[in-house]
C-alpha cells in the first residue's frame, strides 16, 4: 500500500518528515538541480508523459497519490487527478491558500505574464519572483531592466535583451528583501500568487518600500478532492 507524494513544496517536505519510515515515496519534477533532502525515498525527473505516469503507478504498486506540487503546476495536477480517476486510485491535492492584499499593499492582479507590459512603463526596473520556467513570456517588457531571481546558476544567457539573472536560495527575510530591492532600485515586483508564509517576505518588503506588485492569478481549480492544510492532508493519509 505505497503512497506517492508529488513534491516540490515546503509542505511536501514537512509531510515526508512526518511519514519517515512509512511505505511512501516522494517524486520531484527536477526543476531544481539541488533539491532539499527528503525524509522518504525520492525519485527525480518526469515520468515520460501521461502513459509513462500511468505505467509507473501500476508497476510501482502505488495505492494512493497525494499531490503537494506548486499551486501553479496545474498541468501536473490535472493529469494526475485524471489518471488516478481512471485507475481508481484515491487522490488528494494539497493546495495552500493564496495571498490576499493587506493594508498598504499596491497590487494589480493579472491573468497571464504577457499582461505585465500593459502596466509597466519603459525604463522601469522589474524584479521577477516568478522563476525561470515562464521567463520568456516577459520578453515584451521592452526598455525595462528585468531581474529574474532563481535558485540555480543560469546555464545560458538571459533569453531577451535588457535582463539578467540573480541567483539566490530561499528563505529570504523581510530585511534581506528590503535591502535587495533598495540596492536594485526596484520599481515593480511581479509574482505568482503561490501563497505561503515563507515566500510572502518579498511582498512585505514591497509594502514597506511602496513598490507596486503585479500579482499573477492562480489557474482555476478542478473538480477533485482538495485540502488546504498539512494537518488535513495527513489525516487523509492516516485514514
Amino acid at each position: 500500500m505505497t503512497l506517492l507524494i508529488l513534491g516540490g513544496t515546503g509542505e511536501a517536505k514537512q509531510i515526508a518528515s512526518v511519514l519517515a519510515g512509512q511505505d511512501a515515496i516522494v517524486s520531484l519534477a527536477g526543476a531544481t538541480r539541488t533539491p532539499a533532502q527528503m525524509s522518504l525515498p525520492t525519485r527525480t525527473g518526469g515520468f515520460g508523459g501521461e502513459e509513462g505516469f500511468r505505467q509507473f503507478l501500476t508497476k510501482s504498486g502505488i495505492s494512493r497519490v497525494l499531490d503537494a506540487t506548486h499551486p501553479f503546476a496545474h498541468r501536473i495536477t490535472e493529469r494526475t487527478a485524471r489518471v488516478c480517476a481512471e485507475l481508481g486510485l484515491p487522490y488528494l491535492q494539497l493546495l495552500r491558500p493564496g495571498w490576499s492584499p493587506e493594508a498598504g499593499d499596491h497590487w494589480t492582479e493579472i491573468a497571464h505574464e504577457e499582461e505585465a507590459a500593459q502596466h509597466i512603463p519603459a525604463g522601469s526596473t522589474v524584479f521577477l519572483g516568478t522563476g525561470r520556467q515562464t521567463l520568456q513570456r516577459f520578453d515584451n517588457l521592452v526598455g525595462c531592466e528585468v531581474i529574474c531571481r532563481q535558485i540555480d546558476p543560469p546555464e545560458g544567457a538571459f533569453p531577451f535583451a535588457g535582463g539578467r539573472f540573480l541567483v539566490g536560495r530561499p528563505p529570504f527575510s523581510v530585511a534581506d528583501e528590503v535591502k535587495l530591492f533598495q540596492e536594485l532600485n526596484v520599481d515593480f515586483l511581479i509574482v505568482k500568487n503561490a501563497g505561503g508564509a515563507a515566500s510572502r517576505t518579498k511582498l512585505t518588503a514591497a509594502n514597506h518600500l511602496g513598490i507596486p506588485v503585479l500579482m499573477i492569478a492562480r489557474p482555476p481549480s478542478g473538480d477533485w478532492p482538495c485540502v488546504t492544510t498539512i494537518e488535513a492532508a495527513l489525516n487523509w493519509v492516516n485514514a
